[in-house]
């Protein structure tokens, strides 16, 4: 039992470590995203973004192909950022229940033996 206690306890720490890996990363990614507007006929680019409730527009121009390109894998790194953070979330979560379950039991099972007796 100790064995798997060794590797659960392993892993949580492991999971913990990569938890604020990919927080810090998405951290650093530039905040917002563009947004195209049609004015007249011409494009214009702006980059929205939250302020506290609020959502904001900064005005960009008129963007290149390139520029947008790197706003789209911007925004596709912030996803897989998310998920990856979603999903350890729940793993850290599980580990730590399987960690503390015998603990659980004993304690949940201290008090109906004392009243059977």
């Amino acid at each position: 039992m100790n064995i798997i206690k060794g590797v659960l306890a392993e892993e949580l720490a492991n999971s913990e470590r990569l938890l604020k890996k990919y927080q810090l990363a998405l951290k650093e990614l530039p905040k917002g995203s563009v947004v195209e507007k049609k004015i007249k006929g011409y494009c214009f680019h702006y980059l929205a973004y939250r302020d506290g409730q609020k959502v904001r527009f900064s005005y960009q121009g008129r963007l290149s192909d390139k520029e947008l390109g790197k706003y789209k894998e911007v925004k596709g790194l912030r996803a897989k950022y998310r998920g990856l953070i979603s999903d350890l979330r729940k793993q850290i979560i599980f580990i730590k229940r399987a960690l503390h379950e015998r603990k659980r039991r004993t304690l949940r099972a201290l008090p109906r033996s004392s009243q059977a007796a």
